[in-house]
């Protein structure tokens, strides 16, 4: 009887492990479907570290080669590609919610802006996932994902494939075109304000300085016209030179005013010059002012008419 009581012993502890034998793949897949991480939630995690600028958790939803890429980029330039997927310029305050349809919300909150992220429902095929999000004021954009070592990792911005090394060069020709433009921009509120200045006192400015911040009213000194960083002779990387022009023909003084970039070649490539007459001047000069002999050009288009 003791031999038959162990037999059947035996064959209940065979007959349990044959049953945790056979249901452990289906176990497994469950377990691992579980653990498989929400699109979605990839894609909001990814946002709320460049909300951040937190790269050590935004290199965890880059592809290997992009956060390899990624992490050899200078400390600045990691920043800049960060502030890129939120359209900030500064770090932000993520905060999180959830709309009447379930669909979640992001909000990064800047000191001197904010963006709203609505994320739309995944489409999942296989390794690949697309989510539309809707930008505060602007159109739907889609996001691409594709699934690597398990995890959600970032493929494609719209139709754009996110290659960190080619965007960084992409956006780096954006961003001097728009400080060029910034530049044209700034001599045209300057000659504005010289203008009123001279209306106001009679006389032209001896130099920018006197067009800045007031601290006790104002006065030719400090007309309050510009900003402190303008009248200091700098703004969005380019360096601003004013001075008083020869005398015309009817015996009026005029001026004139360079913008040169302040680091040729990353904060800008062309050099501009406001002449007395109101026209803008530019070209190319690899860091010298630009003369009179310049193209003419207008605030809408940086390049030669």
């Amino acid at each position: 009887m003791g031999s038959i009581r162990k037999m059947s012993a035996t064959a209940k502890i065979l007959a349990l492990a044959m049953m945790i034998f056979l249901a452990a793949p289906g176990l497994l897949a469950q377990t691992q479907q579980a653990a498989q991480p929400d699109p979605v939630e990839a894609l909001n995690n990814a946002l709320v570290a460049a909300c951040k600028e937190n790269e050590v958790d935004f290199a965890k939803y880059l592809t290997d080669e992009n956060a390899a890429a990624f992490q050899n980029l200078p400390a600045d330039e990691r920043a800049r590609v960060m502030k890129r997927f939120v359209l900030l310029d500064a770090p932000g305050r993520p905060l999180l919610a959830n709309d009447n349809q379930g669909h979640e919300i992001l909000r990064c909150e800047a000191s001197d802006a904010s963006v709203e992220f609505r994320f739309g429902a995944a489409r999942v095929h296989e390794n690949l996932a697309y989510i539309p999000v809707t930008l505060t004021g602007q159109d739907a954009i889609q996001f691409g994902l594709v699934r690597e070592d398990s995890r959600w990792k970032l493929l494609s911005l719209g139709l754009l494939l996110i290659d960190i090394p080619q965007l960084q060069k992409q956006w780096a020709a954006q961003d001097l075109e728009d400080r060029e433009k910034s530049a044209i921009d700034t001599l045209e509120n300057l000659a504005q304000a010289v203008d009123t200045y001279k209306q106001a006192f009679g006389k032209l400015p001896d130099s920018l300085a006197q067009l800045g911040p007031a601290k006790d009213g104002i006065s030719p000194q400090a007309a309050k016209l510009i900003d402190a960083d303008l009248a200091a002779g700098s703004k969005n990387g380019y360096k601003f030179r004013y001075r008083v022009a020869i005398a015309s023909d009817s015996g009026e003084p005029g001026f004139e005013i360079a913008a040169i970039p302040t680091e040729y070649g990353k904060s800008g490539k062309q050099s501009f010059l406001l002449d007395k007459d109101g026209k803008i001047h530019a070209a190319d000069k690899h860091g010298a002012v630009a003369t009179l002999d310049d193209p003419i050009v207008t605030s809408k288009d940086s390049g030669t008419p």
